[in-house]
């Protein structure tokens, strides 16, 4: 797994710029192979420039059908396994109070824009979310984050939740969350297997707007926040991020990354077939 996590991480690094998911933020260092000879990969070309990584043709990862979740038990055991912990997200986050989300927990996006309770749909074998948190301090906000993982019955449902997720940020640019706090300026753009630098997961989505708490008194232009969601198979993974005051654009992508390509490991070890 080890060559497996720095490949997705040096493609998973898809960072914002301009809204949009790029790809390729990091690397796993050096152009050595262990012989000392150089990598082939990143060989320089005659003209002394290295030369590119090839592209992958196919996602490094195949399920194995009798390692997938079928039951809801089956699912929470998975689920808790790879949903991203504080540990996941880097040294500083903490868990938020209440953690872990009730089993029956399943928001949904109303016709007003307005995140509600809402009932989880047959498709879903279950789902959970983990809230973290960087506490205030030190002249810096309270950051805070989250982290999705649902396990669907099938591979056709997890897309559908994809699909819908998209469309949810073009029928709603501004929405509510909670009593005081929303999100405005919201836009989103998938990458399939092998679009828009996606080489690490079955499908990818990424969101990007402007965070409100008029707790936080943040001005008309809010923070940052951001969505990154991808899917292995029958499960989805998401890390969400609301900005804070204090927190540099580039320590709140990294943790996100970091948190997403945790999830995107965890998963495929789980679900993958055995060699």
């Amino acid at each position: 797994m080890t060559f497996r996590y720095r490949r997705v991480l040096r493609s998973c690094c898809a960072l914002l710029a301009g809204g949009l998911i790029l790809t390729g933020c990091a690397t796993d260092g050096g152009n050595e192979r262990s012989d000392g000879r150089p990598d082939p990969s990143t060989a320089a070309t005659p003209s002394g420039e290295p030369a590119p990584s090839p592209t992958p043709t196919r996602l490094g990862f195949t399920a194995d059908p009798a390692r997938a979740p079928k039951t809801t038990a089956d699912a929470k055991r998975l689920a808790l396994a790879v949903v991203a912990g504080p540990d996941s997200w880097g040294p500083d986050f903490v868990e938020r109070t209440p953690y872990l989300s009730t089993d029956d927990h399943w928001p949904v996006l109303g016709r007003g824009c307005v995140w509600e309770a809402g009932v989880r749909p047959s498709t879903v074998l279950y789902s959970v979310t983990a809230s973290s948190e960087i506490p205030a301090g030190s002249g810096r906000g309270q950051l805070r984050v989250s982290s999705t993982v649902t396990v669907h019955r099938t591979e056709t449902a997890a897309d559908w939740e994809m699909a819908e997720t998209l469309e949810e940020a073009l029928r709603c640019p501004e929405q509510g969350l909670r009593d005081g706090e929303r999100i405005t300026k919201l836009i989103s753009i998938g990458n399939p297997f092998g679009v828009g630098g996606n080489f690490t997961a079955s499908d990818s989505l990424g969101e990007m707007g402007r965070y409100h708490n008029d707790a936080a008194k943040d001005g008309p232009n809010g923070q940052k926040y951001a969505w990154y969601q991808s899917r292995v198979g029958q499960v989805t993974v998401a890390a969400v991020v609301k900005g804070a005051p204090g927190h540099t654009d580039k320590e709140i992508d990294s943790a996100q990354v970091q948190a997403l390509v945790a999830m995107i490991g965890r998963a495929e070890k789980l679900l993958e077939a055995q060699s």
